[in-house]
């Protein structure tokens, strides 16, 4: 396959099928993808990012070697809503590597905290601090404040996140 050329070719949800099942569980063809992800025109980047989440969803692993260039690409200045969205997203399904559990607590909660970001951003962001808050109870407050506050001026899909959030944050030790 020609992934730079399937990318391109359209934007739905049977192409992202088609890639992410060509790229099955093969880390080169993961580090192929990736590396449009990350390095291609804006197109292509945006495009990229839709596969690469769904791939990581199927084969965490894949995302082992790539930790670095996701956190230092996450803190690009004015990226696309497709990358954050995406990027937020692989996070929240799977075991996060300690040494960026700061660094990606930072980044949700600037999301989450963010009048500008979308709801889809944010409402990613709000699982992964959750999933976080197991490690570390002492951000659940926080979390809770964050999500209270915003709360009654949120969409019904915020709304819903947030009830699943806070009932998650409820049941585990801690504060």
């Amino acid at each position: 396959m020609k992934l730079r050329e399937e990318i391109l070719k359209e934007h739905s949800k049977a192409q992202c099928t088609k890639i992410v099942k060509w790229v099955g569980s093969s880390q080169q063809r993961f580090d192929e993808l990736f590396d449009l992800f990350l390095n291609d025109e804006y197109r292509v980047v945006q495009r990229a990012a839709w596969p690469v989440s769904y791939c990581v969803d199927a084969h965490p692993e894949l995302i082992s070697k790539h930790w670095k260039e996701l956190m230092d690409n996450l803190k690009k200045p004015n990226l696309h809503d497709a990358v954050k969205r995406n990027s937020i997203r692989l996070m929240q399904g799977i075991e996060l590597p300690e040494p960026y559990h700061g660094e990606i607590m930072d980044l949700c909660f600037t999301y989450l905290e963010s009048p500008k970001e979308s709801l889809a951003v944010k409402v990613f962001s709000m699982s992964v601090i959750a999933n976080l808050a197991k490690y570390y109870p002492e951000i659940k407050p926080e979390l809770k404040l964050i999500i209270e506050d915003q709360l009654p001026h949120q969409s019904a899909g915020f709304k819903s996140r947030a009830k699943m959030v806070l009932k998650q944050l409820s049941k585990l030790p801690g504060l």
